[in-house]
């Protein structure tokens, strides 16, 4: 249901799509009806001024254009992802594969499979290109020639992340809570004493071809075939699947780290129906900018801006955050800002 004065579920489906007129055409199927005028156009959980004042933000931001993409910042990061890529291989090719080389082939592929997996990230939030189509068209490429794991599958679970971030039983980031690791001050006292088996390769696999992904299961087929016909004639069978798993280990790490400390040291609790400002501000936080930290985490230390604004091209989080963080201050939200380190080790505490 929706109040005739309201445009329907407005800040999320601004944040996500880029043609809106096309995708409103989908939409119209799953209208139920509208709310008589009498009704309240506003839900009394969520902050009615701050929501204006954020859609006022959103225009601010179209019309400084920092929802348009710079093609040549993507590409220099694709072309350093391949340049890379190569030269894992020709370290091998020209030193033989004893220890050191091997070693060092192992941080160069797992710097280009990180590499990779924010580039596809930016791909899969249509942020590269100003069509749906070459986004997606590129993203099938980046994430399954370049690492090897279906588009469907991020969209799928990435999208309920972003839609309801630090949400239990809706965000599939925290799926881990209760089974692993007790997640949250208010959750904890919820922790029951199951297991859970976690996501691998094998599911993957099992989910492309039980939804019949054939698109998705062909480029995720050239990745493996790729990496055995370049890595097998110099290491083996063996030495190729040490190498793959050693490298799969590493990028996970690395994964893991970046993408945790913006949001498991923040608020995580059920659903309580905030705005879509609170609810993201609340459930992210930022690491401090520098060229290491962009580059190392993919301009997710700007997690804030990106959830806010998941279309915008990272390279222009830096300059919408003084305005973000003016929003904060005057409804009294905390932003948070933090070292790398420090926010290492707030996943740890």
């Amino acid at each position: 249901m929706r109040h005739p004065e309201e445009r329907p579920t407005q800040d999320p489906f601004v944040a996500f799509h880029i043609n809106q007129g096309l995708v409103r055409k989908y939409m119209s199927s799953l209208l139920i009806g509208e709310l008589s005028p009498e009704q309240p156009s506003f839900e009394p959980t969520k902050n009615k001024e701050l929501t204006d004042e954020f859609r006022e933000l959103q225009a601010t931001v179209e019309r400084m254009g920092l929802m348009k993409p710079n093609h040549v910042f993507f590409l220099m990061h694709l072309l350093h992802i391949l340049l890379l890529d190569v030269t894992a291989w020709l370290i091998l090719w020209l030193f033989g594969t004893s220890f050191v080389p091997f070693v060092l082939c192992a941080v160069l592929l797992s710097t280009v499979q990180a590499q990779a997996g924010w580039l596809q990230h930016d791909l899969g939030h249509l942020s590269v290109f100003s069509t749906s189509t070459w986004n997606h068209l590129v993203h099938h490429f980046v994430i399954g020639h370049l690492k090897g794991a279906p588009a469907s599958w991020w969209n799928h679970l990435h999208f309920q992340h972003h839609a309801k971030p630090n949400c239990f039983c809706k965000d599939p980031d925290i799926n881990m809570h209760p089974f692993f690791f007790a997640l949250g001050k208010i959750l904890s006292v919820e922790v029951s004493p199951l297991s859970q088996a976690s996501y691998s390769l094998w599911y993957i696999f099992y989910f492309v071809i039980k939804r019949k992904k054939w698109v998705d299961l062909a480029w995720m087929t050239s990745f493996y075939v790729r990496i055995f016909l370049t890595y097998v004639p110099l290491l083996g069978l063996k030495g190729s699947l040490g190498l793959l798993f050693l490298v799969r280990f590493l990028e996970s790490n690395w994964f893991v780290w970046v993408t945790q400390m913006n949001h498991i040291p923040m608020h995580i609790d059920h659903d309580r129906n905030v705005d879509w400002f609170s609810m993201q501000v609340r459930a992210t936080c930022n690491v401090h900018k520098s060229a290491f930290n962009d580059w190392f985490s993919g301009h997710l230390n700007f997690q804030i801006e990106h959830h806010l604004f998941p279309r915008m091209p990272r390279h222009n989080y830096h300059k919408v955050a003084p305005l973000v963080q003016s929003l904060c201050a005057k409804h009294g939200i905390e932003y948070q800002s933090k070292p790398l380190l420090s926010a290492f080790a707030d996943i740890v505490q």
